[in-house]
């Protein structure tokens, strides 16, 4: 008996429930332009149709729904084809940082329990180390070349129909983020609400009302992160809004694209707009920025002086959210920050925030304490194949990003710090642990404290403090020679810029290095502004 094929749907949250936007869109407005990219440009037609194709293609290789697939690829249309065809069959998609190290990468296609693993050809010696640490693996496809051991991704796609699938399921992501310490963790969250279908829970509800086709938004960050995966694809794609998307970031190329493509929202980090400002005055004003309606920012504190110089450029388009790959969290327009300078908001609809003492008890307004969000009632996140530390990461129903701050008498929060050791480095998180066991592993080092100090644009930028084996003397030359060594085991970004040598580092009775110690005199004299 032949299934018979998916029905056409009657409105957009009908699609939306079992992860066929993008189809509600091209049976609307087929040649309305779905992605613009230098790799290739997409009509919502030509999208939906690669996605149904890729469908297929996993199908005919044994995947099905609940099953997983990691995909490494750069800011190009193959990407939203991978993220349309997994919402629709009900899969599991991971997307993985493709500055990545082999080892680092194949860890995540292995974890994440991956069958099939989707690469770009430019990363094609990574992806292969990579899929050789992954055997369950079996489906491997190269986008934009060949990458030996993996199939042609267009040549697999020319094999099958473009119709929409049978029987779409509502399918999600599974984002992977480090903690403090170990490898990093997979958090997933196993249903989905209905009205949420196809969304993303790091994204706050009222952060992005985007919702109408004619938006243009610029994607200025890598869509393996979790905030332009939200911001800058899922949402725009439940919009049928068109995506602007640019494979590596450059400040004049972004006010161009804004300019050339009439773009009305983005996303971006504190380091952008710092590296905009830098513009010489008259580059930057040559530029018609009108078409800009809202900028939504995070990811890491953009200083009070720099949002209001952006404010002052663009107008009142900048909206600020406090949120995680876990969840949250709050937001804050334009208006209410220029009343409540240096706050990142208050929290959004159906969440709750507590600031709480060392001992797990609320503490008053205007005190500093950790900052925990209540999870939903739907889709609380857990790690993936960790129930441990799913365990560790919640206080009750509550959990925390791992930040300090403070609740004012109306309710907004400001952040004074990090009650964990995380490094934020131009909005991209670093686990000063795991740079730790690296350098550990050379034999020049007894111990090292890696710590995030001062940088004027991004923030804080990487810094080992090392203490050397007796008889090992110091120099520039082993200073660099360690970076180097970090560098050949990590992506370079989570490496140190800098060495400090130490005679002796500061330990706590365990034995334990105490890094707020180590971090403490570089931050001497400089109050973070937040």
């Amino acid at each position: 008996m032949s299934i018979a094929p998916t029905p056409p749907f009657r409105t957009a949250l009908d699609a939306r429930r079992v992860g066929m936007s993008v189809a509600f869109t091209a049976s609307r407005s087929p040649t309305h332009p779905a992605i613009l990219s230098e790799h290739g440009d997409r009509s919502y037609a030509e999208l939906n149709s690669n996605a149904n194709k890729l469908v297929r293609v996993l199908r005919a290789n044994g995947l099905g729904a609940g099953d997983a697939v990691a995909l490494m690829c750069g800011n190009r249309a193959e990407f939203a084809e991978a993220y349309a065809a997994a919402l629709r069959a009900g899969m599991r998609l991971t997307p993985i940082n493709w500055h990545l190290q082999a080892d680092e990468a194949g860890y995540i296609v292995d974890n994440c329990e991956a069958k099939a693993f989707v690469a770009d050809a430019r990363i094609g010696d990574v992806a292969r180390a990579a899929a050789a640490l992954a055997p369950k693996a079996g489906l491997r496809l190269a986008i934009g070349g060949s990458i030996p051991g993996f199939a042609s991704y267009d040549v697999e796609l020319a094999r099958h129909s473009g119709d929409d699938i049978d029987e779409p399921s509502l399918g999600g992501t599974m984002l992977y983020t480090s903690g403090t310490t170990g490898r990093p963790k997979g958090v997933r969250r196993p249903r989905a609400a209905p009205a949420a279908a196809g969304g993303d829970r790091t994204a706050p509800d009222r952060a992005h009302p985007l919702r109408h086709q004619s938006s243009v938004v610029l994607c200025t960050g890598p869509l393996y992160h979790a905030a332009p995966l939200a911001f800058n694809l899922t949402l725009p794609l439940l919009a049928g809004a068109t995506i602007v998307m640019m494979d590596h970031w450059g400040a004049d190329k972004t006010l161009q694209l804004i300019e050339q493509h009439r773009v009305t929202h983005s996303h971006m980090v504190s380091t952008m707009f710092q590296r905009l400002l830098a513009l010489p005055e008259e580059q930057r004003l040559r530029f018609d920025l009108r078409s800009l309606e809202r900028v939504d920012h995070g990811a890491a504190p953009t200083p009070v002086h720099v949002k209001q110089a952006i404010l002052d450029w663009w107008g009142p388009v900048l909206y600020e959210y406090y949120a995680g790959t876990e969840g949250g969290g709050t937001s804050i327009g334009p208006e209410e920050w220029l009343a409540k300078p240096g706050s990142v908001g208050r929290v959004t609809r159906g969440r709750e925030l507590s600031i709480l003492d060392d001992h797990g008890n609320p503490v008053p307004e205007n005190q500093v304490g950790a900052v925990y969000f209540s999870s939903p009632s739907e889709g609380a996140f857990e790690y993936f194949g960790d129930e441990e530390k799913t365990r560790n990461a919640y206080r009750g129903d509550a959990f925390t990003l791992g930040d300090r701050g403070y609740v004012d008498e109306d309710g907004y929060l400001f952040l004074t710090g990090r009650t964990s050791e995380l490094i934020i480095s131009g909005g991209v998180n670093i686990y000063p642990a795991e740079v730790d066991a690296v350098l550990l592993m050379h034999p020049s080092v007894a111990d090292v404290g890696t710590v995030g100090v001062p940088n004027d644009e991004f923030g804080e930028e990487v810094k080992a403090v090392v203490e050397l084996e007796p008889g090992t003397p110091a120099s520039n030359e082993l200073a660099a020679a360690l970076i180097e060594f970090c560098r050949s085991h990590l992506a370079h970004f989570k490496c140190p810029r800098s060495v400090d040598f130490v005679t002796t580092l500061p330990r706590s009775d365990a034995g334990k290095v105490m890094r707020r110690q180590v971090r403490a005199p570089y931050w001497e004299g400089r109050a973070r502004e937040i």
